[in-house]
């Protein structure tokens, strides 16, 4: 016990240590030292605090050093920085573009009245408009084959573009479903500081430097605008498919100042997710992340960042007390096998949905490895042996004792009486779903009808132990130590709900087991612990009991 209290206690102190070190690094990363005396020579001055008459510059071009020409798309002849504005330019794409090539944006910022490459003192820097990516798959109605989704996209670009889609850019398409293709990105977003800094020369920040340029003005040092491209902002959702036919583009240009400690703090982000992509995240994967960034404000990214360390806290301690518990079972009684069963299947089905729906991996992993926990847990319950011969699995099933007998009659009472709401309802939404609605595959209806199923009508298959612990008159036999982490967890994944982008029937399960949770909560104060009964380890406090058996 000692051990495992220290044990515990160590990863608790663990936690407050990344915490505090987090607030820590987010303090260092939000607020930059000022210069002391800005008259010094170690000092690097604003240069728009002179107020330049400044002029900003958009081009396109084919590759990010404007080699082979370059093209004037849109200019802020009087560029204020402390302005906000949104404008939407239409972008004409080379055949190369439409070819599955790439575009570039140059963006300079430099003296009104003349082109960048004549100002000594512009400032510029290079945007990707085009990224790649796999298409989404068309869908389907499974039963007469039609392809609505196609149709209604073929009828959008003829209307849009005024030329008639031929056969073959269908076939096109479908050919090159599973290959990536040149996708425009919508937006562009500029940024560029609007506080009147003094840096430091020797303490300026590392993610600052690469923006920073400096030229002497006189007897002082001036810095250029810091200029910055938001790639945050980017999101999977504005992506549009370019083809053949793709002649011209909206792109909406969004303009904003931005403090310095924001800055900084989106520079971080950035090169985050950057990083995370050279490690194999996709597009989507990131996209992610971005979201958490982007939608949320600054204040509930901070409360974002404490609840998901405390979720981290929480995942660990619920999983190394759910192992214990299930390690040292010896017996079922109280315990519903069916609700163990169930909770394996339904965490499997889950996971290959959420695979299915390539889901961000911050919500596919976990999943995955809840799966594998789960095909454990049945293993002890059922009490499952697997022998090899020959090559050959076999799989030996244990005997159950007279008090788990009596556990599993129980069981298969609630499973009965579930089975005449359950089946008609989960089999007639599969049915629904059948005829009215499309999907990529066989498989696809078929993942999504069960999942349907689990999240609709799933918290259901935890009413058996809820049954159980009725007619038993007690809830001794529960892991509670697990199952008030995956409790506090579950809370916590209510908040997540609004921020990770995820399916609905996903979100919604989130908030079902609140109301799982409160029942189970209302059983423990209803049936206090007696000592006389087994615990979860199959074990008596008490040798002999003091009062007698519950009679039914």
């Amino acid at each position: 016990m000692f051990l495992k209290t220290s044990f515990t206690s160590l990863i608790v102190g663990v936690f407050v240590v990344y915490v505090l070190h987090t607030c820590w690094v987010m303090y260092g990363i939000v607020y930059t030292k000022p210069c002391d005396s800005p008259k010094r020579d170690n000092c690097f001055t604003p240069y728009l605090a002179q107020e330049p008459k400044l002029q900003l510059s958009i081009y396109t071009a084919l590759r990010p050093d404007a080699e082979g020409g370059h093209t004037l798309i849109h200019k802020e002849e009087t560029f204020d920085v402390n302005s906000k504005f949104e404008r939407i330019v239409n972008v004409s794409l080379s055949k190369k573009t439409r070819n599955n090539g790439t575009l570039y944006a140059l963006v300079f910022v430099h003296q009104a009245g003349i082109t960048p490459w004549q100002d000594p003192r512009q400032v510029h820097l290079v945007a990707q408009l085009t990224t790649y990516m796999v298409p989404k798959p068309a869908e389907i109605s499974l039963i007469s084959g039609e392809d609505q989704t196609r149709g209604k996209k073929g009828e959008t670009q003829q209307k849009t573009r005024g030329s008639k889609p031929t056969g073959g850019a269908g076939a096109g398409t479908a050919s090159t479903a599973d290959h990536p293709v040149s996708h425009w990105r919508t937006r562009l977003t500029l940024n560029i500081v609007g506080d009147h800094f003094v840096f430091d020369k020797e303490n300026i920040p590392g993610d600052v430097h690469r923006y920073l340029r400096v030229f002497q003005n006189g007897k002082k040092m001036d810095y250029l605008p810091l200029l910055f491209v938001d790639e945050l902002s980017n999101r999977v959702k504005d992506l549009v498919e370019i083809n053949s036919t793709s002649k011209e583009l909206p792109l909406t240009i969004s303009y904003d100042s931005i403090s310095l400690g924001r800055l900084r703090f989106w520079i971080h982000m950035q090169d985050a997710v950057f990083s995370l992509q050279q490690f194999g995240f996709t597009e989507k994967d990131a996209d992610e992340i971005k979201g958490i960034f982007v939608d949320t404000n600054l204040y509930f990214l901070a409360l974002t960042f404490l609840v998901a360390a405390f979720h981290l806290l929480f995942d660990f301690l619920a999983f190394k007390n759910d192992i214990s518990f299930w390690k040292e079972k010896k017996s079922m009684v109280g315990m519903s096998s069916k609700a163990v069963l169930w909770r394996c299947f339904s965490t499997i089905v889950i996971f290959l949905y959420l695979f299915d729906e390539h889901t961000s991996l911050l919500v596919l992993i976990p999943a995955g490895v809840g799966s594998i926990i789960e095909v454990w847990k049945v293993k002890k319950a059922l009490k499952i042996q697997v022998s090899w011969k020959g090559g050959k699995p076999t799989f030996l099933f244990g005997k159950l004792d007279e008090s788990e007998r009596r556990t599993e009659e129980y069981d298969t009472l609630a499973m009965k009486y579930l089975s005449f709401l359950l089946y008609p309802m989960c089999i007639g939404g599969a049915v629904y779903a059948l005829i009215y609605l499309r999907y990529k595959s066989w498989y696809s209806w078929l993942i999504n009808s069960l999942v349907n199923g689990v999240y609709a009508f799933g918290f259901l298959f935890m009413l058996p132990q809820l049954f159980v612990n009725y007619k038993l008159k007690s809830v001794a036999h529960l892991p509670w130590k697990a199952f008030m982490y995956k409790a506090f967890n579950t809370f916590i994944d209510d908040v997540f709900a609004f921020i990770i982008t995820m399916p609905t029937s996903h979100r919604l399960a989130c908030f079902r087991d609140d109301v799982v949770f409160l029942i189970y909560l209302y059983q423990r104060w209803l049936y206090p612990v007696d000592k006389t009964r087994i615990n979860e380890y199959g074990v008596s406090y008490d040798e002999k009991p003091k009062r007698k058996t519950h009679k039914d």
